[in-house]
């Protein structure tokens, strides 16, 4: 397995992955996702970018005056196409914030979704579903975790193709802070 800390393993996901998955992503619990992905690709808007992260927003749902944004960030391995993750960060007008990635189909589920952050073991969480193009976790972030992604270089998410083959896919936390801040 190649070293999951090496730059060299993730290529940057393309614009067009990143408008599809924020087209699926952005509907999921909020309740305004039409079965139209593809039109739903074309709405969002990338409005800023911070280093590895994008701040995309959507036009508001229906009833609502302000446009739901979050922050993106879509990586795949070099060599697997087939495996890649999207990382989705949102903040709900209630203050929760909610962290989804997603994963590629044919992942071993059981194991769940592993994190590290800066080589430091963070734990777990479960996949909770899958669609037709992805699978995902989703985890509700308190304080700690999100002080350690704003302070940290390298979050790896682990995803399992078996139960001994664990694939370690990094992704940049390089600009998460000042993007933060941008989506408050």
């Amino acid at each position: 397995m190649p070293d999951p800390t090496n730059r060299r393993f993730c290529r940057r996901g393309t614009a067009r992955l990143l408008a599809t998955m924020l087209a699926a992503i952005s509907g999921l619990g909020t309740g305004w996702m039409s079965g139209n992905s593809a039109a739903l690709a074309q709405d969002g808007t990338v409005k800023a970018q911070y280093g590895d992260w994008q701040v995309v927003c959507k036009p508001p749902p229906a009833g609502s005056k302000v446009e739901v944004c979050a922050l993106v960030q879509s990586v795949t391995a070099e060599d697997r196409n087939n495996v890649g993750l999207t990382v989705y960060f949102q903040k709900f007008s209630n203050g929760t914030r909610v962290l989804r990635v997603f994963a590629p189909l044919g992942i071993l589920l059981p194991p769940g979704l592993g994190l590290k952050i800066d080589d430091k073991d963070v734990g777990h969480a479960p996949f909770l579903r899958c669609h037709n193009f992805a699978c995902y976790a989703q985890v509700v972030l308190e304080d700690k975790l999100i002080e350690q992604l704003k302070t940290g270089k390298t979050a790896i998410f682990i995803v399992f193709q078996t139960e001994e083959a664990g694939i370690g896919i990094p992704i940049s936390l390089a600009g998460f802070a000042k993007a933060l801040d941008a989506l408050n």
